[in-house]
């Protein structure tokens, strides 16, 4: 099963804000919901989740505040901003281009030339 190193570069990215995008969460929860979300086929390592949580909160595209979980911890919880939303459209177009012309070219056949 491929984990967060496995991904192309900026994906990571691209799951987090969606996974934000849903509802605010704390870095365990955000990892949870990439796996639930994706079928279980990515699994997001602590060690690559907060190092793309710290370029995002640099970039502008995330904030962080201090919250209490369900179990009555306090944790860091991740929100997307204005520009995480920005950057999750621009970045899903992308995929879907990148991702179409993938696929167009596995589905070509010695045939088809």
């Amino acid at each position: 099963m491929p984990d967060a190193a496995d991904l192309l570069p900026g994906t990571l990215e691209l799951l987090v804000l969606k996974a934000l995008s849903l509802t605010p969460m704390h870095g365990w929860g955000i990892a949870q919901r990439i796996d639930q979300l994706s079928g279980e086929v990515f699994r997001v390592q602590q060690g690559s989740l907060y190092p793309a949580l710290q370029r995002m909160l640099r970039r502008g595209w995330v904030r962080s505040e201090w919250r209490v979980t369900e179990h009555n911890r306090r944790a860091r919880y991740y929100l997307i901003t204005a520009a995480g939303r920005r950057q999750l459209e621009a970045e899903t177009v992308n995929w879907e281009r990148t991702s179409a012309a993938v696929n167009g070219i596995l589905r070509v056949r010695l045939a088809d030339l």
